[in-house]
């Protein structure tokens, strides 16, 4: 007889994990299957999804190292310290990045646990519906098959290929090769100037590898606000960067040790690459494959997503689709806040989740992040607003911290002066977001952050000083 469940999730990634633990909190019986070994040693599933085995984590752990590296090679005698002799062990850094990926794989097991998840170790795949609820076949090292009432597609995303463009993740590699070069390549190359593209090409130019990065379209960072963008593609070329916008990629050649990549620049000129790796970073698609969705009467989109609601459920009673295999950008706390919303719908709670207080953030060095609208989008729509801008060169923390680049910018409605969208690049842009979004969800005013005691000195400040000039009243400046 098979095992039945109030809650199936497929798929243990970000939204996965966090759907199953608060359904489990919530009294629910709850199974989640994973099939991915993501080159686990003993070949066991690992939890955690791409975000935790080979993106979001280690790509972070590896974006600090690298820093550390530059700036002991190249800033620390800015503050007076003397240092000789700096070197890289790129396989010790890899080991690091390893166990910190370990580290955040385990502690998942022990929620699960904890929780009183049942894992099962297998490819989930429909079956049909019954009376008692949807038959689900996992198949892994043994294949066994499940009911439950509910079920929440959490798959996730893979890494986009180009068709002319043979992955092998040792030469060409897409985000999972670009995680474990086994030294730093003298020169690589980078095709899509996105966030993966932009990370991990600044990891490796820290190291010293020479880098360039093909992208096809002729703006930089489209979906930034355009003072950031400017103020980013500015920093980045500084650092050295080499980044070339409205290419066409051409033929690509890839050999033993190395790749050469045709391509017509933005004048319309035949160029060539010759690098010794290349990463392919073009975006992701969804993992639906394999998911027999047809079983059930579902169908996926012209672009391999799963259609849902504002509640993230399917055409089918019962069925709910999360993450990157739904609408939406490809985010993983965006993930996570779904599982949560369709735990609680299904323990008869009432979420919500306002999708444009979703932050957004880039890794580089500075940091970019933002949330809400754009000065562009704002126009576009003909509404009227008033922004405040303040730079981190004006701050004495970034100055003591020797991080005084970029700017904190907030956009306010001009009637009503509520908070229409936040930018930020600089260091720690990534946390100094929160604010902005807690203001967002709260639907507050520009003043009322204005109003708000920051701690002096600190980096939060420019974000005060930022409200307070779209009233044109900043302080210190």
């Amino acid at each position: 007889m098979s095992k039945q469940f109030d809650v199936l999730v497929i798929g243990a990634g970000p939204g996965g994990y966090i759907a199953a633990i608060r359904a489990a909190q919530l009294g629910l019986s709850v199974a989640c299957c994973e099939a991915n070994a993501y080159d686990d040693p003993k070949g066991e599933p690992r939890l955690g999804g791409t975000c935790l085995n080979v993106g979001c984590i280690p790509s972070k752990a590896l974006l600090a190292s690298s820093e550390e590296y530059e700036n002991i090679a190249h800033h620390v005698a800015d503050h007076g310290i003397t240092v000789q002799g700096v070197s890289i062990d790129v396989s010790k850094l890899l080991a690091r990045k390893d166990s910190i990926v370990t580290k955040m794989t385990s502690g998942v097991q022990f929620l699960f646990r904890k929780n009183k998840i049942t894992l099962l170790k297998g490819h989930g795949s429909f079956v049909s519906k019954t009376e008692q609820g949807y038959l689900v076949k996992v198949s892994g090292q043994e294949t066994e098959e499940v009911i439950a009432k509910h079920i929440i597609i959490a798959t996730g995303s893979k890494a986009r290929h180009l068709p002319m463009v043979a992955v092998d993740n040792v030469v060409v590699c897409d985000n999972e090769g670009a995680l474990k070069f086994a030294s730093v390549p003298k020169k690589l190359g980078v095709i899509g100037a996105g966030v993966i593209g932009l990370e991990l090409g600044s990891v490796w130019r820290r190291l010293g590898a020479e880098v360039t990065i093909l992208e096809a379209l002729p703006q930089f960072l489209g979906a930034c606000d355009e003072s950031l963008a400017k103020e980013a593609a500015k920093l980045f070329s500084k650092q050295g960067l080499n980044i070339a916008l409205g290419v066409k990629i051409g033929e690509v050649k890839a050999k033993k040790n190395g790749v050469s990549i045709a391509y017509t620049d933005a004048q319309g000129n035949a160029q060539q690459l010759d690098c010794d790796k290349l990463i392919v970073s073009v975006g992701r698609i969804p993992n639906t494959e394999g998911l027999n969705l047809s079983a059930i009467g579902l169908t996926t989109d012209e672009r391999g997503f799963i259609p849902v609601d504002d509640h993230c459920a399917t055409a089918a009673a019962g069925i709910y689709a999360i993450g990157d295999v739904v609408r939406g950008p490809m985010l993983a706390h965006k993930a996570e806040d779904e599982g949560v919303l369709v735990a609680e719908l299904l323990a008869g709670q009432h979420p919500h989740i306002d999708y444009n207080c979703i932050p957004w953030v880039i890794y580089t060095a500075p940091e970019i992040a933002w949330v809400g609208k754009t000065e562009q989008q704002l126009k576009a729509e003909g509404r009227a607003y008033k922004p405040g801008q303040f730079p981190f060169a004006a701050n004495g923390r970034a100055l003591g911290m020797g991080h005084s680049e970029g700017f904190v910018k907030i956009l306010a409605d001009a009637k009503t002066d509520e908070i229409l969208g936040v930018h930020v690049i600089g260091a720690n842009a990534s946390d100094l977001i929160a604010e902005a979004v807690l203001a967002m969800e709260f639907k507050a005013a520009a003043e009322d952050v204005a109003r708000t005691c920051h701690p002096h000195p600190s980096l939060s400040e420019v974000m005060r000083e930022a409200a307070l000039a779209t009233d044109k009243r900043a302080l210190n400046m």
